[in-house]
This record gives structure tokens, sequence and C-alpha cells, in this order.
């Protein structure tokens, strides 16, 4: 498991040379989003494509 400071230096390493703090703030928030979804669909379960799709049509009709 990476920790948050090889998260950091993985994606520095990726940026180009003259990416603004903003870029790299940007980054890292994706990052943490991804992973937290990870962890949560580990956790909690997720659902399949034909799930959702049945779902969101009980919304919209």
């Amino acid at each position: 498991m990476n920790t948050a400071k090889d998260d950091v230096k993985s994606i520095l390493n990726k940026l180009p040379d003259d990416c603004s703090l903003e870029d790299v703030q940007y980054h890292l928030y994706v990052v943490d989003k991804i992973k937290k979804g990870i962890n949560r669909a580990e956790n909690e379960g997720s659902f399949s494509q034909d799930e959702v799709e049945k779902r969101l049509s009980q919304w919209t009709t």
C-alpha cells in the first residue's frame, strides 16, 4: 500500500515541470476521491450497470 508521501511523489513525477500549485492540488484531490470511492465500494459494495439503469429508470418514468 502506498503512503500519502508516495502518492505525492508519483503525482509530482508525472506532472510537467511548469505546473502550478493548483494543478498539484487538483491531482491530489482526484487521487484522494478515487481512493475513497474504491475503499467505499470494497466496504459497502457496489451496483452493476444493469442495476443502476434499472433504478434510474424508476426515477425518470
